[in-house]
């Protein structure tokens, strides 16, 4: 009954002109009964498509960016990372053997676990705490170097006020022989 009544309406519209025997006929093969329609469709499929590699691309893009710190591809930079503190911090402890003799003392009998989660965040406080460390150098040094300079600049204004001392004394010497010659 369903079939007869959509057979109507196909007959009634292919008299009305609004579509043709053609277009029916290759209806059978895609739901679309005219090209607008199939192109519509084809249209909205290669947009839904689209969408959903956009939405893949997304995905691959968080799973990036939230990696676990403990694959082999971050690995290598971290590694070289601690090794560069490990041998800025063995320098320190070969210079200060107080702080080396605290650090060997025990503070805790047994190690602390740190859970998965919160190796991003150690890792991200090891990067800060590098930095911070690699600035407090630059500024201790920067500060040796103020503190050189003022003494030099010291030295320079002595010097310079021992010099115009000894201009003005030559200027009177030459002065007292000019005098004494007439």
């Amino acid at each position: 009954m369903c079939e007869t009544s959509a057979r109507s309406l196909l007959s009634k519209c292919v008299s009305a002109g609004i579509v043709s025997q053609e277009e029916i006929g290759s209806a059978s093969l895609t739901p679309a009964f005219t090209s607008g329609l199939l192109k519509a469709e084809q249209r909205i499929t290669a947009q839904r498509q689209l969408k959903e590699v956009q939405l893949q691309l997304e995905l691959l893009r968080l799973e990036q960016q939230s990696t676990d710190v403990t694959n082999s591809f971050y690995l290598g930079t971290r590694c070289e990372l601690f090794q560069m503190c490990s041998e800025h911090l063995q320098q320190l402890l070969r210079e200060r053997p107080s702080l080396r003799q605290r650090l060997i003392s025990p503070l805790i009998t047994h190690s602390l676990q740190l859970p998965a989660h919160l190796h991003r965040s150690v890792v991200e406080s090891l990067k800060l705490m590098l930095s911070f460390m690699e600035m407090l150098e630059e500024k201790i040094s920067s500060a040796h170097k103020e503190s050189s300079i003022r003494e030099k600049m010291d030295m320079l204004s002595s010097s310079l006020a021992h010099l115009l001392a000894q201009a003005t004394e030559v200027e009177s010497l030459t002065n007292q022989l000019l005098t004494k010659e007439p």
